[in-house]
């Protein structure tokens, strides 16, 4: 068991390492769609990359939603082939998005005999997301 400081020491190794080893600016955030973010998320439990979802107003969220949802065809035969649609996805602090994403379970950050593998899942998995994202931008925001 880890203390926070010393976990939040490791999730900044975590990423420090990561960053170096696969050197580039991820799109994340900047999506020029208002709450739709591409993240990336490692925990002692598991590792995600996810097409996140999250305007306070539910109708738009769903709206979001179903136009990912009316694309999943295209995503999983020509990019992501295991995604995950959750219309309601619940974080850690209980808030709920709709989330779009594929999971590597069975990995901690804690576990430094992760990392490579971990490195690897979340660099491939999130240049699929980009590339499926960047080709249907402009028809999800319309």
């Amino acid at each position: 068991m880890f203390s926070k400081s010393e976990s939040k020491q490791i999730r900044q190794k975590f990423w420090t390492s990561f960053g170096k080893e696969y050197p580039r600016k991820w799109l994340l955030y900047n999506t020029k769609i208002k709450d739709v973010t591409l993240k990336f998320t490692f925990t002692t439990k598991k590792a995600q990359v996810s097409i996140d979802i999250e305007p306070q107003d539910e109708v738009i969220r769903a709206y979001y939603f179903e136009k990912f949802v009316s694309l999943k065809t295209i995503l999983t035969s020509e990019y992501v082939a295991d995604v995950i649609f959750d219309e309601a996805y619940e974080l850690d602090n209980g808030k709920i998005i709709s989330r779009i994403y594929i999971e590597l379970p069975n990995v901690s950050i804690h576990k430094k005999a992760n990392w490579d593998h971990t490195m690897q899942f979340l660099n491939d998995n999130m240049a699929r997301f980009e590339a499926f994202f960047l080709e249907y931008k402009e028809y999800v925001k319309s």
